[in-house]
């Protein structure tokens, strides 16, 4: 990525190793967001295990949980609304990806602003996310 030297820093969330470790061995992310329910890529598997199953009203309502909650860490990191939020900054892909399945998710409803929204906001805040997630 490369990045706009008269822009803001990019934006990195910190380290959650115990909830990264659990999601990263196949933990059930249901079992994980009861342990760590602000850890967006937990809600994120859900959001991605309820598209894959033809649910896009469930993964809908998982998204938009873990888009919210990634939107508070980002700001307590320092983030002021815009700027990159690099993909490849491990903890950000699970707000990435909350965020690139709420866009699926709202496609899939007709919810066709949303999807416009989230797709600007994804391909805004990396862009080389919207590939590495499939909305391409």
């Amino acid at each position: 990525m490369v990045e706009n030297l008269l822009g803001p820093e990019p934006t990195r969330l910190p380290e959650r190793p115990e909830a990264q470790a659990a999601a990263d061995g196949g933990t059930d992310p249901a079992k994980i967001v009861r342990a760590y329910p602000d850890f967006s890529e937990a809600w994120a598997l859900l959001a991605e295990r309820s598209l894959h199953a033809g649910d896009p009203v469930a993964a809908y309502a998982y998204a938009r949980t873990g888009y919210h909650r990634g939107l508070d860490q980002l700001r307590r990191s320092g983030w002021k609304g815009f700027g990159p939020v690099p993909w490849s900054h491990r903890p950000n892909q699970g707000f990435l990806r909350a965020l690139a399945a709420l866009a699926l998710a709202a496609r899939e409803i007709g919810e066709d602003e949303e999807w416009e929204r989230c797709s600007k906001f994804l391909a805004d805040s990396d862009a080389e996310a919207p590939a590495a997630l499939g909305l391409v």
